[in-house]
């Protein structure tokens, strides 16, 4: 498990807290497996109804932590605790709630498309510069985003790195609603609270209905994962991640 993801509990609802404020909430391989088997479990667990993904005021997610890419790109190994995760929430078996306030990079912004409700606040930005740092979308983005969004949206957002303010995201069909800063948690707990007095097999029943068969989407997180390592190692990946790293330091 990893001290930077904080699992809580309040009655039937799990709470997945990013907790590396200091970060901006860049993912570890270790926050990653601890999502993962939060998610797991969660889902073995007939007490708990729902989950909640939190990040911290300011920060859903950086995204990837650069260093874990730089690695790959130099020829190191790893990354599958990334998949891991993603595949326990593109298969998630009871629902999940998000709540996002300011950076919301990358996976910070994938991560919504498999929710089943996801509050933002204003000062939320959501950005995939996948393309722009010479990679491909992941997440099932690539299948999700177009289906979600419409292939125009989904092209300006995954292709050109474009990024949608809550406002344009709620638009879009990519989120539920746009709160205060001051009532996210709140919002978020409140629906969670609402879903897990739901009965829970009707529930679940009408849940696999609307997402229907996940197979293709099984599929396409795999095809973009392979796509997304072959990338990691591509002259385009190691320029743009150097030109980023000399940024930071200027």
């Amino acid at each position: 498990m990893s001290e930077h993801v904080i699992i809580g509990r309040e009655g039937p609802v799990m709470t997945i807290r990013m907790n590396r404020p200091d970060k901006k909430n860049a993912l570890t391989r270790a926050m990653y497996a601890a999502m993962a088997a939060a998610l797991t479990e969660s889902d073995d667990d007939p007490d708990i109804r729902c989950r909640v993904i939190l990040g911290v005021p300011g920060a859903f997610t950086s995204g990837n932590d650069l260093a874990d890419f730089l690695a790959i790109s130099m020829g190191g190994e790893g990354g599958m605790e990334v998949y891991d995760f993603l595949m326990a929430l593109a298969t998630a078996r009871k629902p999940v709630v998000s709540a996002a306030d300011g950076i919301a990079v990358g996976i910070g912004t994938t991560i919504h498309f498999h929710c089943d409700l996801t509050f933002a606040t204003p000062r939320t930005v959501f950005h995939t510069p996948f393309v722009s740092l010479g990679l491909v979308p992941e997440a099932g983005s690539s299948l999700l985003g177009p289906e979600i969004m419409g292939r125009q949206r989904a092209f300006a957002m995954l292709g050109m790195s474009r990024g949608f303010t809550a406002q344009e995201a709620k638009d879009a069909g990519m989120i539920w609603a746009v709160v205060g800063e001051d009532e996210l948690e709140t919002r978020a707990m409140e629906a969670a609270a609402d879903i897990a007095a739901k009965p829970p097999e009707a529930l679940g029943i009408a849940r696999d209905l609307m997402l229907g068969d996940r197979t293709a989407l099984v599929e396409r997180i795999r095809e973009e994962g392979k796509l997304f390592r072959a990338r990691l190692k591509s002259d385009e990946a190691k320029a743009a991640f150097m030109a980023f790293m000399n940024r930071k330091k200027g």
